[in-house]
């Protein structure tokens, strides 16, 4: 029996196709020159969410030992509450 989860994703990735295929339908309107720019657009939209991805996968290390860091200067009293006025 599939999950209250794996119901959604695939919901929304029936809807993301539909919009997908609708912005290319819409795509194919253009020129050729403009679809050709927005292809490329598209696909290094696409490579730099692959780079982020591969960033933020390399950097759970780092990042585990800044939250650590945090935690022990708030727990030293080393903090203070954040005042987006002073921002």
């Amino acid at each position: 029996m599939p999950s209250a989860s794996d119901s959604l994703r695939s919901r929304i990735e029936n809807e993301m196709g539909k919009l997908l295929e609708k912005a290319i339908a819409e795509a194919s309107k253009l020129p050729e020159q403009e679809q050709e720019a927005f292809g490329a657009w598209i696909l290094a939209e696409l490579e730099s969410e692959r780079r982020w991805d591969d960033l933020f996968a390399r950097s759970q290390d780092v990042l585990a030992r800044l939250a650590r860091e945090a935690r022990e200067e708030h727990r030293a009293g080393r903090t203070e509450p954040l005042d987006p006025d002073k921002l």
